[in-house]
């Protein structure tokens, strides 16, 4: 979480663990759309969110407010001090919806989260990407990008296998990257839980809150939700500087195995 964010976005992701379900769907909605808050009113908000009116009444008192007027005053108050906050629900499509969340994604990530997520592939001695169902290709692409790197990279689950016998074979110091969007298989809260003792980092949406207290580092990408399909253009971005940033930091040896990699390449006449 940002420490720059505005005071309610901050309370939401203080509080999205003990939402009830109608409410987390307000919360979704106001984290990729924080504007939204200021620019509608609680009847707009139940339409948009597909709640009621009362649901998004108490969720604002779920938050600590009185009201969801109190909301639209602190926002207002804010934007008086010159925080970038937009009088008018966002409109963005296209690219420049794109761009939006990709800033969103990126100003809520505390610097120290990299850094200790940095510290932990370098150091650990095997790291497992699990990825189901639209989070798959993401894992897989993250650890196309690790191989280059690291030397001992395996992606679960495997086609047609299931994750039990695989969690059977975890090594003491390994470090387990979870990618886990929206619309998750329902073994995934199992799954955190039998990694309860391990080092787990978190990729997911803003959904994937509720499983904070379950892993040791927190990634939220934003996919939007203004559009029939999600974008993944959020994740993929965080990857790519997570792992050129494990390269930078890792300096010649890092750079020894890309090496040793192209060289295979070219003596093995694999790619063009």
């Amino acid at each position: 979480m940002s420490k720059t964010s505005p005071s309610f976005i901050q309370r939401i992701e203080r509080h999205y663990t003990e939402l009830p379900p109608n409410a987390r769907k307000i919360a979704d909605h106001l984290l990729h759309n924080a504007n939204d808050v200021v620019a509608y009113s609680v009847t707009e908000l139940a339409t948009i969110t597909h709640t009621s009116k009362a649901t998004v009444s108490r969720f604002f008192r779920q938050l600590g407010y009185n009201s969801h007027g109190d909301v639209k005053l602190e926002m207002n108050a804010l934007r008086t001090t010159g925080y970038p906050i937009s009088m008018q629900a966002a409109k963005l499509t296209g690219y420049k919806a794109e761009i939006n969340r990709l800033k969103q994604t990126f100003e809520n990530i505390d610097p120290s989260q990299f850094d200790s997520l940095i510290d932990s592939i370098i150091q650990s001695k095997r790291i497992t990407l699990i990825g189901f169902r639209n989070s798959y290709p993401v894992a897989l692409h993250f650890r196309q990008q690790l191989q280059q790197i690291h030397g001992h990279i395996r992606l679960l689950p495997l086609p047609g296998q299931t994750m039990s016998e695989e969690l059977e074979d975890i090594h003491p110091d390994e470090l387990f990257i979870v990618i886990g969007f929206r619309r998750r298989p329902r073994i995934f809260s199992a799954l955190l839980s039998q990694l309860s003792d391990q080092q787990v980092v978190l990729f997911a949406d803003p959904s994937g809150q509720i499983y904070k207290d379950k892993v040791s580092n927190l990634f939220i990408c934003q996919l939007g939700q203004e559009q029939a399909l999600d974008s993944y253009g959020a994740p993929m971005s965080l990857i790519a500087v997570i792992c050129n940033q494990v390269v930078t930091k890792l300096g010649p040896k890092g750079h020894k195995r890309i090496n040793q990699i192209s060289e295979r390449f070219r003596l093995m006449n694999e790619i063009e």
